[in-house]
């Protein structure tokens, strides 16, 4: 069992930055792809981004693509998303996720986090 926590979250203005951190409870955090996925009031769960086990390949939403940077500390057990130039669209409750590989697809992943809200203010 994983267990994921997230952390970063919070209230920000238009083309202001944040970081999201995910904190796995397992020692095999290196065995699991990464991913973050985003869910705003009214809508459904989206992609946002992904990382392999070993960081050396990332996917973004076009969404997000240019100003989210996925990344991930494996001698930590944690993955990062670093969120520039935020948007009043991207306020969701943001989601770390763990699975065998990089997908843009939820139902790839096996364990997920309880969430974060990220407010963006116009």
């Amino acid at each position: 069992q994983v267990q994921l926590v997230e952390s970063g979250g919070g209230l920000v203005q238009a083309g202001g930055s944040l970081r999201l951190s995910c904190a796995a409870s397992t020692r095999t955090f290196s065995n699991f792809a990464m991913g973050w996925f985003r869910q705003a009031p009214g809508k459904e769960r989206e992609f946002a981004a992904a990382i392999s086990w070993n960081g050396g390949i990332t996917l973004y939403a076009d969404s997000v693509k240019g100003r989210f940077t996925i990344s991930r500390d494996n001698a930590k057990n944690t993955v990062y998303l670093r969120m520039n130039s935020l948007k009043p669209e991207d306020t969701a409750v943001y989601y770390c996720a763990a699975g065998p590989f990089s997908r843009r697809e939820g139902s790839e992943y096996d364990y997920w986090g309880q969430g974060t809200q990220v407010t963006v203010s116009s």
